[in-house]
Protein backbone atom coordinates (compact mmCIF):
# COMPACT_ATOMS: atom_id res chain seq x y z
CA UNK A 1 0.00 0.00 0.00
CA UNK A 2 1.33 3.45 -0.87
CA UNK A 3 2.22 5.90 1.89
CA UNK A 4 -0.24 8.81 2.09
CA UNK A 5 1.33 12.01 0.80
CA UNK A 6 0.81 15.51 2.09
CA UNK A 7 -0.14 17.97 -0.65
CA UNK A 8 2.74 20.28 -1.57
CA UNK A 9 0.77 23.46 -0.89
CA UNK A 10 -0.03 22.32 2.66
CA UNK A 11 3.59 21.33 3.31
CA UNK A 12 4.77 24.76 2.12
CA UNK A 13 2.34 26.56 4.46
CA UNK A 14 3.47 24.39 7.37
CA UNK A 15 7.18 24.99 6.68
CA UNK A 16 6.69 28.75 6.41
CA UNK A 17 4.73 28.90 9.68
CA UNK A 18 7.24 26.76 11.60
CA UNK A 19 10.11 28.87 10.33
CA UNK A 20 8.37 32.14 11.16
CA UNK A 21 7.57 30.89 14.65
CA UNK A 22 11.27 30.16 15.20
CA UNK A 23 12.45 33.53 13.87
CA UNK A 24 13.73 32.10 10.59
CA UNK A 25 11.61 33.94 8.01
CA UNK A 26 10.81 32.33 4.71
CA UNK A 27 9.21 33.30 1.41
CA UNK A 28 7.82 31.54 -1.64
CA UNK A 29 10.05 32.40 -4.60
CA UNK A 30 8.05 30.27 -7.03
CA UNK A 31 4.63 28.69 -6.68
CA UNK A 32 4.32 25.16 -7.91
CA UNK A 33 1.45 22.73 -8.24
CA UNK A 34 -0.52 22.89 -4.96
CA UNK A 35 -1.32 19.18 -5.02
CA UNK A 36 1.68 17.31 -6.37
CA UNK A 37 4.55 19.73 -6.93
CA UNK A 38 8.02 19.00 -5.63
CA UNK A 39 9.88 21.42 -3.36
CA UNK A 40 13.27 23.13 -3.46
CA UNK A 41 14.43 25.02 -0.38
CA UNK A 42 17.06 27.76 -0.62
CA UNK A 43 18.83 28.32 2.68
CA UNK A 44 20.48 31.75 3.01
CA UNK A 45 23.15 31.81 5.71
CA UNK A 46 26.14 33.84 6.89
CA UNK A 47 28.63 31.83 4.82
CA UNK A 48 26.59 31.57 1.60
CA UNK A 49 23.65 29.63 0.25
CA UNK A 50 22.54 26.03 -0.11
CA UNK A 51 19.67 24.40 -1.98
CA UNK A 52 17.85 21.41 -0.54
CA UNK A 53 16.00 19.24 -3.00
CA UNK A 54 13.09 17.05 -1.93
CA UNK A 55 13.80 13.39 -2.73
CA UNK A 56 12.71 9.92 -1.71
CA UNK A 57 15.20 7.84 0.26
CA UNK A 58 15.86 4.19 -0.52
CA UNK A 59 13.08 3.16 1.86
CA UNK A 60 10.61 5.49 0.10
CA UNK A 61 10.47 8.04 2.92
CA UNK A 62 10.66 11.76 2.22
CA UNK A 63 14.20 13.13 2.56
CA UNK A 64 16.29 16.13 1.53
CA UNK A 65 19.45 16.24 -0.55
CA UNK A 66 21.91 19.15 -0.64
CA UNK A 67 21.54 19.77 -4.36
CA UNK A 68 24.34 22.33 -4.49
CA UNK A 69 26.75 20.18 -2.48
CA UNK A 70 27.94 20.22 1.12
CA UNK A 71 29.72 23.58 0.94
CA UNK A 72 27.90 26.94 0.73
CA UNK A 73 27.63 28.45 -2.77
CA UNK A 74 26.93 31.90 -4.23
CA UNK A 75 23.69 33.28 -5.68
CA UNK A 76 24.70 32.46 -9.27
CA UNK A 77 25.11 28.76 -8.44
CA UNK A 78 21.73 28.71 -6.68
CA UNK A 79 20.03 30.46 -9.60
CA UNK A 80 21.55 27.99 -12.09
CA UNK A 81 20.51 24.96 -10.00
CA UNK A 82 16.95 26.24 -9.54
CA UNK A 83 16.63 27.04 -13.27
CA UNK A 84 17.73 23.49 -14.20
CA UNK A 85 15.22 21.97 -11.79
CA UNK A 86 12.37 24.18 -13.03
CA UNK A 87 13.11 23.12 -16.64
CA UNK A 88 12.96 19.48 -15.49
CA UNK A 89 9.84 19.93 -13.30
CA UNK A 90 7.68 23.01 -14.05
CA UNK A 91 5.37 22.14 -11.11
CA UNK A 92 8.12 22.64 -8.50
CA UNK A 93 7.87 25.05 -5.56
CA UNK A 94 10.89 27.15 -4.54
CA UNK A 95 11.10 28.49 -0.98
CA UNK A 96 13.82 30.57 0.63
CA UNK A 97 14.64 30.80 4.33
CA UNK A 98 17.00 33.14 6.17
CA UNK A 99 18.91 30.71 8.40
CA UNK A 100 22.33 31.94 9.58
CA UNK A 101 23.67 28.41 10.19
CA UNK A 102 22.23 26.82 6.99
CA UNK A 103 20.11 24.47 9.11
CA UNK A 104 16.64 23.78 7.69
CA UNK A 105 13.85 25.41 9.73
CA UNK A 106 11.82 22.19 9.58
CA UNK A 107 12.45 18.60 10.56
CA UNK A 108 13.71 16.46 7.75
CA UNK A 109 16.11 13.68 6.97
CA UNK A 110 19.19 14.73 5.00
CA UNK A 111 20.65 12.14 2.62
Amino acid sequence: MAEPRLKAGLWVKMALRLADRDGRPGVVLRKGDPDSGGVLVVLRGREGLCVLSQVRAGDGALAWMRGTGVDPVDQAAVDAYVARQVRFDPDIWVLEFDVPDLTPPFEGRLV
